[in-house]
């Protein structure tokens, strides 16, 4: 396919998207299965135009005075990837598959300099307008710089597994990619994200995956799983497992000694936990299943209880750009209930003297230093840890992550370059 038939590709996928209501991935997926003619470049290219439209709708429609995919999608073309819009203009010409042509209207509206230069600031942030007040609350004066981090393509971190490989073996692995270390995890690398129809590699095919030499992990993940602080020997509950990728970080920073019991309410969810556990090389895990009794005998005894709460993903915005769009206050209002309620009972699990760690993948304070207020002011047993100082100590000679008290932090692709996430640490006195 030539970039004019993908062009039309991605406005069909953002119309199917609005049209059934489904993610972004569902919705390519769907298209890739109707049109099995198109190429692995095809579908990555049709891919990028679709995430690169939705990471900033808000201001490609505000250019274009329309929200329609074809606007999106048009815009996204000329003022992202550069492309002229007499050239486009030719090569729809010629092409079955291309769209209708350019208009005189859109192409003023393409090549205007000045269209963003008035527009509010939710638009210039990227974001939903009922969500600036929370961000600014956050952040303050930077608040737009900050959703405008959250617009950019990210990157492909990967965790190297201390238990079987080193970064010198995983950089040799992957050196057709071009890996670069990671700027602030000791044992990360990064491959960085590509323009226009770039392809992410495909590391999972690497023998080195194959044999557990690495993890596919944000750089913002890892660097939270090693402020949780986990040592060798200790009793380390991952109440909110997942499919275990923190879990899989936690075993190796304690070098497969002590224990860990993994849990996730969510049975699915936490089912891609044996094959990883058993690919990683991974001794220390105890995976408990979501059954009745499941955690009994632990209460009161736990070294360490890590709380990846559930929450809304606003840190994920630069990889999942279609639920930026889609939350709503009471989905907020929701996953706020749900992160009290496994706090609380987080807290069950400490033995006095020891930590509860509590870590989102959001960048709103309802979900994090509120959420860290409420409890504390509710569990007079608990006193907050310094996180920045702790920082210090893991990451010498990294700029100091943002922080409002001192004690948690956070972090940002703006600040970090890494996913949004936020990390709390509070000793059981």
């Amino acid at each position: 396919m030539r970039l004019p038939g993908r062009i039309a590709a991605a406005i069909e996928v953002l119309a199917d998207m609005e049209a059934r209501k489904r993610p972004a991935s569902e919705a390519l997926k769907g298209w890739a299965l109707d049109h099995r003619f198109a190429g692995a470049g095809d579908r990555a290219a049709i891919g990028n135009l679709v995430y690169d439209a939705l990471r900033k709708r808000a201001s490609h429609a505000w250019r274009m005075g329309e929200d329609t995919p074809r606007a999106l999608v048009l815009s996204v073309v000329v003022n992202d990837w550069t492309q002229d819009v007499k050239s486009l203009n030719q090569d729809f010409s010629s092409d079955r598959f291309a769209p209708e042509s350019i208009s005189e209207a859109e192409a003023a509206r393409l090549c205007s300099d000045s269209a963003l230069s008035d527009a509010p600031d939710p638009v210039r942030a990227d974001v939903p307008d009922w969500l600036a007040p929370s961000l600014a609350r956050n952040f303050g004066a930077d608040w737009v710089k900050e959703g405008q981090g959250m617009t950019t393509r990210p990157p492909l971190d990967m965790r190297i597994n201390s238990l079987k490989a080193d970064r010198r073996r995983v950089e040799k692995s992957l050196a057709r990619f071009g890996p670069a270390p990671t700027a602030i995890a000791p044992d990360g690398l990064r491959l960085a994200a590509g323009p226009a129809d770039a392809r992410t590699a495909n590391v999972q095919a690497d023998e080195g995956y194959q044999k557990g030499w690495f993890e596919i992990q944000d750089e913002g993940s890892q660097i939270v799983a090693l402020l949780a602080g986990a040592q060798p020997g200790e009793q380390v509950l991952d109440l909110c497992a997942g499919a275990g990728g923190k879990t899989l970080a936690l075993a190796a920073a304690m070098h497969n000694s002590g224990q860990i019991f993994s849990y996730d309410a969510d049975r699915t969810r936490l089912a891609p936990i044996h094959e990883r556990l058993k690919r990683n090389g991974v001794r220390n895990v105890q995976v408990r299943n979501p059954d009745p009794g499941a955690l009994d005998g632990l209460a009161g005894r736990m070294d360490r209880v890590v709380v990846d709460a559930p929450c809304t993903g606003t840190g994920t915005w630069r990889r999942r750009p279609d639920t930026k769009w889609k939350l709503t206050p009471a989905q907020l209002e929701q996953r706020i209930a749900d992160q009290r309620a496994v706090l609380a009972e987080a807290a069950g699990y400490v033995r006095p003297g020891a930590e509860m760690v509590y870590i989102t993948c959001s960048i709103l304070l309802e979900e994090n230093d509120d959420q860290i207020e409420h409890f504390l002011a509710e569990h007079a047993a608990f006193a907050p840890v310094s996180l920045t100082a702790r920082w210090a100590e893991l990451f010498p000679g990294a700029a100091p992550p943002l922080s409002r008290n001192g004690h948690s932090v956070t972090l940002t692709p703006a600040t970090t370059g890494t996913d949004g996430f936020f990390c709390a640490v509070l000793r059981r006195e």
